[in-house]
């Protein structure tokens, strides 16, 4: 195995990740070999041992929850996975179609663009593993058959569909997902589909830019065709569409075949018009302003509900579709899951886009009932790895009036950290300037995790990482395995929090972030005010120092949840409606500290990267 020199240089201090579960007493700063060795010898430098508070959670699994079929989503904590990178329960599948030469072959574990195996089967064995973690709702990546190979890359991703109609060949059949659905309902979780409306495949091609057809994309970034704008086309500077011969019928269903219901405009830039007409790195860009397209649409994602009854969407490229496209797709889609018997059948859409005046537009004018919220990955990413103030996440926070309206509000956002396109939280503290110790970074990790779950939102834990993944950047570079990966460039990456790579099974549930997040789902789940409470900041500052909100229910119970993003001890006052006392907190990450109320004046002293929960009356 080959080590980067980068983070050979820091894997001494990776025992003293391992030491701590959940990040425990922590020791910041530079530690010597002396200290590091005795850190190492701890086997339970356990925040939750340290916080007498927090042995006092009870576990609380899915099974303890309302019904999945009548369970708020804001009941949810929510999983999002790869399949092809998670476990391969068949492999007998890994090459795919055995019949459709389009969806066949693209198997090769070694490279990070291939497909590496897993599959519906696999994520069937491993839902012990998630409902054990707290999770609630697997959102999978497309799962539809897609065009297995173009150029040196495949489509293990699922974003390059084919057939409408049925589960990729390398994931397995449309009984194996039925079974997974019917596996995870079994154990009151949710299955949530990541849907595309925005383009298929690539397969049409224009005579002015491919000639014959023959100039094939050999990347996924490389861009082939000068975007035609609309009015170039109203002039007659346009594209003439073609499909290659031996490509015809190839997608499912038939109308989809046809040239007509495309834009065909050339390459997007993803700027002005062209981000919504144009083609979305050279994918078939579908004309969604056409009325007759809207239906069909409909009817396509309407037959997947009647068909497989998933328990929601996630939709992809959401901004690069016309807003009356969503306003036309989203209610009989709604309408439909819930004429089916799923009175809970919930939407979010991806806007990448970190502005709230962008991402509100959508749950508003759009019709679409929530979306990730790309702005509090950024602002927690400002925050805990380049140290800005927790002014950030006020200035945030105080934006999210613009998401209410009749049947919507900030409490029904997808918070996340990372993801698959622009990577994980781990990699931008991996590659700070800050030069962060191993242990640091775990420590930050943890707690950009815990304001993941008790800020205002639905928390969405990528998967790996609960496994202390890293990755070396965004799209491939953040897709590893969790089983054993034999892709060089993952497998030597150094984890945190323990001494595996990828080249390991990685389902530990002792790993310490496992651990973390299993108790951070228990203390979600056990207090409605983090899951439906209004939010109010208290506390902020300019500076990587302390945070703190209420979380109140309109019948008055609140909590108080503060935060440290300091490496150093930090305190601080502020006003607060609750009776003077001393209050111990329900749960903490690093030393408890008590909260003192005096006069309506909150005092507070909290340890380095730590946060708290406290219990107002």
């Amino acid at each position: 195995m080959t080590i980067k020199v980068s983070k050979l240089a820091t894997i001494i201090s990776l025992t003293v990740a391992l030491s701590g579960t959940l990040s425990g007493c922590f020791n910041q700063g530079t530690q010597t070999s002396e200290q590091a060795a005795k850190q190492e010898s701890k086997q339970e430098s356990n925040q939750a041992v340290d916080a007498a508070q927090t042995s006092a959670i009870k576990p609380v699994t899915a099974d303890q929850l309302a019904p999945y079929l009548t369970r708020d989503v804001q009941d949810d904590v929510f999983y999002f996975v790869l399949p092809d990178r998670f476990n391969n329960g068949d492999a007998d599948n890994d090459n795919g179609s055995k019949t459709i030469a389009l969806s066949q072959g693209g198997f090769d574990p070694t490279k990070k663009g291939h497909y590496h195996g897993g599959d519906v089967k696999g994520l069937t064995d491993k839902i012990p593993y998630l409902k054990d973690m707290g999770i609630t709702a697997i959102w999978l990546t497309p799962i539809l058959r897609n065009q297995a190979v173009q150029g040196d890359i495949t489509g293990y991703h699922g974003y390059w569909v084919l057939d409408f109609t049925e589960i990729d060949p390398h994931l397995g059949t449309n009984a194996d997902l039925k079974r997974f659905i019917d596996t995870a309902h079994d154990n009151n979780i949710k299955v949530f589909f990541d849907i595309i409306t925005n383009h298929t495949a690539d397969v049409i091609k224009y005579r002015e830019c491919h000639g014959d057809g023959n100039n094939i994309v050999v990347s996924d970034v490389e861009q082939q065709c000068e975007y035609k704008s609309l009015a170039q086309v109203a002039a007659g500077d346009k594209y003439t569409p073609y499909i290659p011969a031996g490509s015809e019928g190839v997608k499912v269903p038939e109308w989809l075949n046809d040239p007509k219901y495309y834009h065909n405009q050339g390459d997007s830039t993803f700027q002005g018009e062209n981000s919504v007409y144009g083609d979305f790195f050279g994918l078939d860009d579908i004309n969604t302003d056409d009325p007759a397209v809207v239906d069909g649409m409909v009817d396509i994602f309407n037959d997947i509900i009647s068909e497989f009854k998933p328990d929601g969407f996630r939709i992809d490229t959401v901004k690069h579709v016309n807003i009356e496209f969503w306003q036309g797709f989203v209610p009989p889609v709604m309408a439909h899951a819930q004429s089916l018997g799923l009175p809970k059948f919930f939407i979010f859409g991806e806007v990448f886009d970190g502005n709230p005046d962008v991402l509100s537009k959508y749950t508003t004018q759009g019709k679409v009932p929530s979306v990730l919220d790309f702005g509090f990955a950024f602002s927690v990413r400002n925050v805990l790895v380049d140290q800005k103030g927790t002014s950030e996440l006020a200035n945030l926070f105080a934006q999210d009036v613009k998401y209410r309206d009749h049947d919507s509000d900030e409490n029904q956002l997808l918070n996340f950290v990372g993801n698959h396109d622009f990577g994980r939280l781990a990699w931008y503290l991996e590659k700070s300037d800050h030069n962060y110790s191993q242990q640091e970074k775990l420590d930050r990790l943890t707690l950009a995790h815990s304001m993941m779950y008790f800020l205002r939102g639905i928390p969405v834990v990528y998967y790996g990482s609960e496994q202390g993944f890293v990755g070396d950047g965004g799209n491939h570079d953040s897709r590893q395995d969790m089983m054993p990966s034999l892709v060089p460039s993952y497998n030597d990456d150094v984890l945190l929090g323990t001494t595996k790579t990828t080249a390991d099974d990685n389902f530990d549930q002792q790993h310490p972030l496992y651990r973390a997040f299993r108790e951070m789902a228990d203390v979600y789940q056990a207090h409605k005010p983090l899951r439906f409470g209004q939010q109010d900041v208290v506390y902020s500052s300019d500076k990587a120092e302390i945070f703190a909100v209420t979380r109140t229910l309109d019948s008055g119970e609140q909590q108080l949840v503060v935060f440290n993003t300091s490496s150093n001890e930090q305190s601080a006052e502020f006003a607060i409606e609750a009776a003077s006392a001393t209050i111990e907190p329900l749960y903490t990450i690093g030393k408890s500290k008590s909260l003192l109320v005096d006069n309506k004046q909150a005092k507070i002293v909290m340890s380095p990267l730590s946060m708290a929960i406290y219990t107002l009356k």
